[in-house]
């Protein structure tokens, strides 16, 4: 009941109604589940809703009873290797969340504003100091309130904050209330803005993008979903670093002759993986051929395809192939060159 609840909320028609945009569709979905409750909880039928599916949160009686939830740490566990590796974890799980959670609310702001990423990190680390100092658990940025913000209309920080302040006054004052609210309630809310912010559309939109692009988004939603959060982003990491090396493999070597006249182009970086093909192209060179090496689009060229190139100067007499080099990545190529290789002009022969 609470997804169809969402989805009238999506129609245009009550989009179009002011009365609706204050009674948010999250929110009516929590009313009507708490209302289902209080009419069912005295009832033995099988849609009665359980004890056990209710959010559960501490009740204090008293303000003194409040506070006393409340707590430093027990510093006697700071030399405790399994604390360490926890906090870290911890600390990498909640730092990519919230790094993702950034960018996704990024591309949901109507207004295209960028957040600056350390700046959230730091406010997250000092955030989750002082809740582990007072026996807090740690948080993290997530989407599904950052987006809950945005739907809403919020537009600055101040949404964050009055978030948390709303958050503490409902736990503090509304502690029974809170505990009426059905648990499926709350997954209702969370499936349907996840369903929301990866729509069919967009993996559509990642599939015309290549498999380049497809491949690392689909490889990663998987390892999430069969293993955790870190798991999965670093797998997705590894291969979307596999895909970069690959394409840049590819375009990183560009060649087109015209009557036994070769250029040869190095592209962005240059890494020891294309040491391979280079030399494929080199040792393939025909008799008499005149060679130009252009590095004016190359940023980076490795040891080794500077090695690379030497030894094909070198050698480049025994087949009478012409050699040109031009001025770009001269300084470095200078230094492992042999100097007689090149001169001051324009080429080097």
């Amino acid at each position: 009941m609470g997804i169809d609840i969402l989805m009238v909320y999506e129609s245009k028609f009550i989009k179009s109604k002011k009365i609706f945009q204050l009674l948010s569709g999250p929110l009516m979905v929590v009313v009507v589940g708490i209302l289902l409750h209080y009419f069912l909880s005295d009832t033995s039928s099988l849609i009665s809703i359980k004890e056990t599916d209710l959010v559960t949160i501490p009740v204090a009686k008293t303000t003194a009873e409040f506070i006393s939830f409340f707590h430093l740490p027990n510093w006697s566990f700071i030399t405790n290797k399994d604390v360490w590796i926890t906090a870290i974890t911890l600390a990498l799980v909640a730092s990519l969340e919230t790094l993702l959670g950034l960018e996704a609310v990024d591309k949901l702001d109507p207004l295209q504003r960028f957040s600056p990423p350390n700046r959230e990190l730091v406010a997250q680390g000092a955030g989750n100091i002082v809740s582990g100092m007072l026996g807090g658990l740690p948080l993290t940025s997530v989407i599904v309130r950052s987006s809950a913000n945005v739907n809403a209309g919020a537009k600055t920080k101040m949404s964050a904050i009055f978030h948390g302040i709303l958050i503490f006054v409902c736990v503090a004052f509304l502690p029974g209330l809170l505990n009426l609210i059905p648990k499926a309630a709350l997954a209702a809310i969370l499936i349907f803005t996840g369903y929301k912010l990866a729509k069919i559309s967009i993996f559509k939109d990642y599939y015309k993008r290549g498999w380049e692009q497809f491949m690392p988004f689909i490889i990663t939603l998987a390892a999430i979903v069969f293993t955790d959060l870190l798991k999965g982003v670093l797998i997705g990491i590894a291969v979307g670093i596999f895909y970069i090396i690959r394409s840049n493999f590819r375009t990183a070597i560009f060649m087109t002759n015209n009557d036994n006249q070769f250029l040869i182009r190095l592209r962005k970086d240059i890494s020891f993986f294309s040491k391979p093909k280079l030399k494929l192209i080199f040792e393939n060179m025909p008799e008499n051929a005149d060679v130009i090496i252009d590095l004016t689009k190359a940023e980076f060229i490795d040891k080794d395809i500077i090695d690379t190139i030497n030894e094909f100067i070198t050698n480049a007499s025994e087949k009478n192939i012409q050699v040109t080099v031009n001025k770009s990545m001269y300084n470095e190529l200078h230094k492992l060159v042999d100097k007689n290789l090149f001169n001051a002009d324009d080429a080097a022969h």
